[in-house]
Formats: C-alpha cells, structure tokens, sequence
C-alpha cells in the first residue's frame, strides 16, 4: 500500500474527502517526524512507539572494494510495535491448516 491508496482508505473508513485525508495524513505524519527528531518518544497505545535512537560508532567495510571503513556514530528514527499490533499480524501470518486429502 503506498500513500496514495491509505489516503482512499482513510477517505473511505472516516466518510471524509480524499483532500481532506491528506491534510490528516500529512499533518500526522509532518508531526510524528517533528516529535521523533527532537528526541521525544511518541506512543500511539496498541498500534507502537517511534522514537529516536543511537547508534554507537563501527567499523565497516566497502562492499565493492573490501577496504575497512569508520562509520560514525548517528541517531536514527526506530518503531516498535504495539502488542495489538503484533497480534493482528501474527494471526494473519499463521499457516493455513492444509485440507485432508480424499482417499
């Protein structure tokens, strides 16, 4: 799904024009960022946490020439997921239980 076909999803669920779900969407997503970069931690119960992370200074390597490279220390953007949202997603990834055979 890309943004285009949430925004019809969300027109669709909230009986809202498609304008109107990009405005909600935007503004969502402009504030997320906002919060996260500025070191705030944003919860939304049930669906997960963005937040901000730290990662430590590393050595590395240069997959096409295979020189040793120093790959220095940055803060990136992390999401874990809600516990219903593991569930949801855990229920739909289950193996279908395949059907017995006539005999």
């Amino acid at each position: 799904m890309n943004k285009g076909e949430l925004i019809d999803a969300i027109a669709t669920k909230a009986n809202i024009t498609k304008k109107d779900a990009d405005v909600v969407l935007s503004a969502f997503l402009e504030t997320i960022v906002e919060a996260v970069a500025s070191g705030d931690k944003v919860t939304l119960v049930g669906f997960g946490s963005f937040e901000k992370r730290d990662r430590a200074a590393r050595d590395g390597r240069n997959p096409q020439t295979g020189e040793a490279i120093k790959i220095p220390a940055m803060s990136v953007p992390g999401f874990s997921a809600g516990k219903l949202f593991k569930d949801k997603v855990a229920v739909h990834s289950q193996p279908k239980a395949k059907a017995k055979a006539k005999k």
